[in-house]
């Protein structure tokens, strides 16, 4: 759940407050942790923002997403786990005091669960990660849950008027048989040779393509398509039945990764968890496992058909001390040794 509100970058994600274990061996005990920053590099951790502690979250917070209605009112959507079979529900929660410019607190509204488990074919322990949401061609607001119905992976599709009260539209935002579930959905515009980034709760202009990312096999993999207003349906440019033939975000240790519009800048900003390969005694030791990729700045390449990426500017503030070297003539088998820094590469 990244996002920028009121001068501040908040990050929410996933944390297991028992200790530094793989959160995927102690699922049953995520809470969302908080961080803020004011420049997306230093950074000041909080309090978790949402703890399991309702009927429809009792056993586990786990992914969703933040959404700013109207620029004013934040908004988090999670789903929640309600029993040890691994259930899973819509939650959503807001912030106790919107002037606290670190929103230290939420508080779960009491209409919990939103959106319910109950659908048609749907397996109700691979229903989950709702996107963050946006304004349909009706002025009603949208989100898509990942979810695995008859069999299928399938973006499900939901509408609202307040953004606390559900429909689900019948057809999906898209499904495709290449694998029976997709977790960390992500959905946004983008325009082809644009590196300026589209808030999905404005207008998005003629000419923009959308972006469908899904997290699956231990990487995530994205689309390209356009979104049919009138069908309120995603139309991938070409369709593969095969995932493997998708198109990787990165080919690195690069998974559940999220999106969100910075309109401090006007770009769309990327993350992702990469999961380290030190051993459980290791992660015990430095006293984490698992670490946040460097914020990306991220947008779609001229032709439509493959994102770009590029580290945030703001990480340029921690190169100091350059040092520079010009003039230098190499000849086959010298060696010239850059000395005065302390690198890998």
């Amino acid at each position: 759940g990244p996002m920028y509100y009121n001068g501040v970058y908040h990050e929410f994600y996933q944390y297991n407050p028992d200790g530094a274990f793989d959160p995927n061996d102690s699922l049953m005990n995520m809470v969302w942790g908080h961080s803020v920053s004011t420049d997306l590099i230093n950074w000041i951790g909080l309090e978790p923002a949402i703890k399991p502690d309702i009927p429809s979250d009792i056993c586990g917070c786990w992914t969703g997403s933040a959404t700013i209605l109207f620029g004013v009112q934040p908004v988090i959507i999670y789903t929640g786990l309600i029993d040890r079979k691994a259930n899973q529900v819509q939650n959503i929660a807001l912030p106790k005091n919107r002037s606290d410019p670190y929103l230290r607190e939420w508080a779960k509204v009491g209409s919990n669960p939103v959106i319910q488990h109950v659908i048609p074919g749907l397996n109700s322990s691979h229903f989950r990660d709702p996107t963050t949401g946006w304004i349909g061609p009706d002025g009603l607001w949208r989100i898509a849950v990942g979810a695995e119905v008859n069999g299928i992976g399938t973006a499900l599709l939901y509408k609202s008027e307040d953004f606390m009260s559900w429909t689900r539209i019948e057809r999906p935002l898209y499904s495709n048989n290449a694998l029976n579930m997709w977790e960390c959905l992500d959905f946004f515009a983008v325009v082809p040779g644009s590196n300026n980034g589209l808030d999905m709760s404005s207008e998005i202009p003629s000419g923009a393509k959308h972006v469908l990312k899904v997290s699956i096999n231990s990487c995530d993999m994205y689309i390209v398509g356009v979104y049919d207003l009138k069908r309120d349906e995603f139309v991938p440019d070409t369709v593969q039945d095969d995932n493997r033939l998708w198109t990787r975000i990165d080919y690195g240790t690069f998974y559940a990764s999220k999106s969100f519009f910075d309109s401090k800048h006007g770009r769309r900003v990327i993350w992702a968890w990469s999961n380290e390969t030190d051993s459980y005694s290791d992660d015990i030791a430095k006293g984490w496992a698992g670490i946040h990729s460097i914020p990306r700045t991220i947008w779609l390449d001229g032709d439509g058909k493959q994102l770009i990426q590029w580290p945030v500017e703001e990480i340029e503030s921690l190169r100091i001390n350059e040092i520079n070297h010009q003039g230098l003539e190499l000849k086959k088998g010298d060696l010239f040794e850059i000395k005065g820094i302390d690198t890998l590469q």
